[in-house]
């Protein structure tokens, strides 16, 4: 019996590497499935495991490849891969070597707009709080677009025609293209260090949603936010609607229509200042009519047409209220004099010294106090009689009780 070949396991895997990558159906399909386990290493290298309801396989994206992808792939996400099959000879186990993922169903850039959308908006950069106001009557626009398209010829057109005394000045960058995105902010950030606008606009003419793509670049839309000029985004026709739009102060639907939102038209301004300068003509005549008016009747007033008869009729009404207010007066003091007269003749009936003046005499006890009864003295007390004139001072020499009206010595 010969000697059979014993292989080692790295020829084994060898060997089935070898068949793999000789097999033409699997050096280059497109495999639908779900992502999961989708992790990205620092070396830049993707790895994930692309399965469906019954199996699974692993992939793996390089770096040179993943950098190209213009959305951020999450778990749970329907995907559509391309690549091949091989055998990683170390872990004897096939995967797929992916070069190319989209989502399925629809577009890479729709899902890339779609998540940065969501990761600004919730950022906060397209609060409506933040947006600035844009200047009425700007001196100077600066433009950040193509200094070869059509867009900024048709916007400087507009520009001159509508505001001729505002300074336009452009930034010329490329809007289109890997290059595009850095020039713009470059642009936007210069136009801002140097404060060369009062107002900024930014876009493009229109294009597919790949030409259009530099504006959905989130370095430009934050460029944008952080931009102290007021911009205005202006890229594509009225359908396209980019980052850049929602980010910008000003969403106009093309540009051309930004040339008009950034400047007043001066014709509607010159009619607007013929207007006026006739309303104020018209009011300033009304007043003067109204003042001349005004004038005519206080001329015909008889203190202007006979002066000397107003101050005589003046005078009349003085004395009338000098007599009137004389009268009032004494008609006052002879009420008050009358109410005092009363009252002192009240207070004069009852003073202890109107009864004494009849005849009586008020007795007091040595110590001051006012005697009402016989039995608030002895015999032998000294009392004090006070008559309506003068006093006398005396002693007790007997007591008569209430009672009794008889005699009692104490």
């Amino acid at each position: 019996m010969d000697q059979q070949h014993i292989f080692a396991v790295s020829e084994v895997n060898g060997l089935i590497k070898d068949l793999i990558d000789g097999t033409p159906q699997l050096s280059g399909l497109y495999i639908r499935g779900e992502l999961s386990n989708y992790k990205i290493y620092p070396s830049g290298h993707h790895y994930f495991t692309l399965k469906d309801g019954q199996s699974a396989l692993r992939c793996v994206m390089f770096k040179s490849s993943a950098v190209k992808l213009r959305f951020r792939p999450e778990n749970g996400m329907q995907a559509v891969v391309f690549g091949r099959i091989s055998v990683f000879p170390r872990d004897g186990a096939y995967q797929l070597y992916c070069t190319q993922l989209s989502p399925d169903g629809v577009g890479d850039l729709y899902v890339a707009f779609e998540q940065l959308k969501q990761k600004l908006q919730q950022e906060g950069l397209f609060d409506p709080a933040h947006k600035k106001p844009l200047p009425l009557y700007p001196q100077r626009i600066a433009i950040v677009t193509s200094g070869a398209g059509a867009a900024v010829h048709d916007m400087i057109r507009i520009l001159r025609r509508r505001y001729p005394i505002a300074k336009v000045l452009l930034l010329p960058v490329r809007v289109q293209g890997a290059e595009a995105p850095p020039e713009i902010v470059g642009a936007i950030r210069y136009a801002n260090r140097w404060k060369l606008g009062d107002v900024l606009i930014t876009g493009r003419g229109g294009g597919s949603m790949e030409d259009l793509w530099a504006f959905n670049d989130e370095r430009v839309a934050r460029a944008i936010y952080a931009s102290e000029i007021p911009v205005i985004s202006a890229v594509g026709h009225e359908p396209d609607v980019t980052i850049s739009d929602y980010v910008a102060d000003r969403r106009a639907s093309t540009p051309s229509n930004a040339a008009e939102i950034a400047v007043p038209d001066m014709a509607e301004l010159l009619r607007y200042l013929r207007g006026a300068e006739n309303g104020m003509a018209q009011s300033v005549l009304h007043r003067l009519e109204r003042e001349e008016r005004r004038l005519k009747a206080l001329a015909e007033k008889r203190v202007l047409t006979d002066p000397l008869a107003f101050v005589q009729d003046r005078r009349l009404q003085l004395d009338y209220m000098q007599d009137k207010m004389t009268s009032a007066a004494r008609t006052h003091w002879d009420r008050e004099a009358r109410r005092f007269a009363g009252t002192v003749a009240k207070l004069d009936a009852l003073s202890p010294l109107k009864v004494l003046g009849r005849g009586y005499a008020m007795a007091r006890t040595e110590e001051g106090g006012i005697l009402r009864s016989s039995a608030q003295v002895r015999p032998g007390d000294r009392i004090e009689l006070r008559l309506a004139q003068g006093s006398l001072d005396c002693r007790v020499e007997e007591v008569e009780g209430e009672e009794t009206h008889g005699k009692e010595e104490l």
